[in-house]
C-alpha cells in the first residue's frame, strides 16, 4: 500500500528544483517514444507488424462524432520493453516487473561519435568508463541509456536494420549497433542498473547469433528498452525517466511509452 506514494514522491522530487516545492507545470518533458504505425520497425521474420483497424469513425445516429479502432502487433517492435522472461526462464514477465524498476534517474551515455556509420559497433566497457571519468560513476539502480545515434535511421527501415529483406533470410543480414556482452556483464556485476536501453532495434547488435547481452541482462531481471527515441535531447545525468509498458499478463515485452522529466 505504501509503494505508489513512495514512487510518486521520488518522481516529484526528481522533477523539482532543489529545495523548492515541485512545479510540474514548468518541468520540461521529453518524449522518448516512436509512434506506432504501419512503418514501425519489427524483427524482419515477424509475420505481421503494427496493424490499426478503423472500426468506426463518423457521426452516430444520435448526432455526435464517435471513433474507435482495433489494433494488433507483436510484443517486440518500435519503442518497446524486453521483459526479463524474454530470454530467461522464470524471470519477470511484463506484468511482474516492479514499477520502481521502470522509473528512476537516468545516465545517458552518448557514444554516437565513436559509432559513426559503423553498423556493427559494440558499445564497450571502455566507452562507459570514459563517460564515468567525465560524469561520475553510474549509481546503483540507475536507468542506463546508450545513445548510438542510430535512431536517425528509424524512418528508413532498410538503413535501420541493414537489409531490405524480410523473413528468416533477413536475419543473417541484420546490421545495427548494440551492447557488447562484456559490457552487459560488467554493468550487472558492478553497477546494478534497473534497466538498460538504447536507440537501436536490439540490445544485441544485428550480427549477434547467441543474444548474449539479452541473456546476461535477463538473468539478473534487468529490463531492456529498445528503439528509444530522442536521447540527444537528454543531459548525461539529471533526467528522471518513466518507462511504462502495456501491462500484458505473461508478456515477454510490450509497447513502451517512455518519457523523461527535466528540471522543474
Amino acid at each position: 500500500m505504501k509503494l505508489l506514494p513512495l514512487v510518486a514522491l521520488s518522481w516529484l522530487g526528481a522533477c523539482a528544483a532543489p529545495s523548492t516545492s515541485p512545479d510540474l507545470a514548468s518541468a520540461r518533458w521529453i518524449d522518448l517514444t516512436h509512434s506506432f504505425d504501419e512503418r514501425t520497425i519489427y524483427w524482419p521474420n515477424n509475420p505481421f507488424g503494427f496493424e490499426l483497424e478503423v472500426q468506426y469513425k463518423g457521426q452516430t445516429p444520435g448526432g455526435w462524432f464517435y471513433s474507435s479502432n482495433a489494433l494488433r502487433a507483436p510484443e517486440h517492435g518500435g519503442t518497446h520493453l524486453d521483459a526479463p522472461v524474454h530470454f530467461h526462464e522464470g524471470a519477470h514477465s511484463t506484468e511482474q516487473v516492479p514499477i520502481e524498476q521502470l522509473v528512476g534517474r537516468a545516465c545517458v551515455i552518448d557514444v554516437s561519435a565513436s559509432v559513426g556509420e559503423n553498423a556493427d559497433h559494440l558499445v564497450s566497457i571502455a566507452e562507459v568508463q570514459a563517460w564515468e571519468r567525465l560524469h561520475g560513476e553510474i549509481p546503483r539502480g540507475a536507468i542506463v541509456l546508450l545513445r548510438t545515434g542510430w535512431d536517425r535511421y528509424y524512418d528508413d527501415r532498410i538503413k535501420c536494420l541493414g537489409t531490405p529483406k524480410r523473413g528468416n533470410e533477413a536475419i543473417p543480414e541484420l546490421h545495427f549497433p548494440g551492447i557488447d556482452p562484456e559490457l552487459a556483464q560488467w554493468l550487472v556485476d558492478h553497477r546494478a542498473p534497473k534497466a538498460v536501453g538504447l536507440d537501436t532495434p536490439s540490445v544485441d547488435y544485428g550480427q549477434s547469433t547467441d543474444f548474449r547481452t539479452h541473456r546476461i541482462l535477463a538473468a539478473k531481471n534487468v529490463c531492456g528498452f529498445e528503439n528509444v527515441a530522442n536521447l540527444a535531447q537528454l543531459p548525461a545525468t539529471g533526467a528522471f525517466v518513466m518507462a511504462l509498458p502495456m501491462k500484458i499478463k505473461g508478456g515477454t515485452g510490450g509497447p513502451l511509452r517512455i518519457v523523461a522529466c527535466l528540471g522543474g
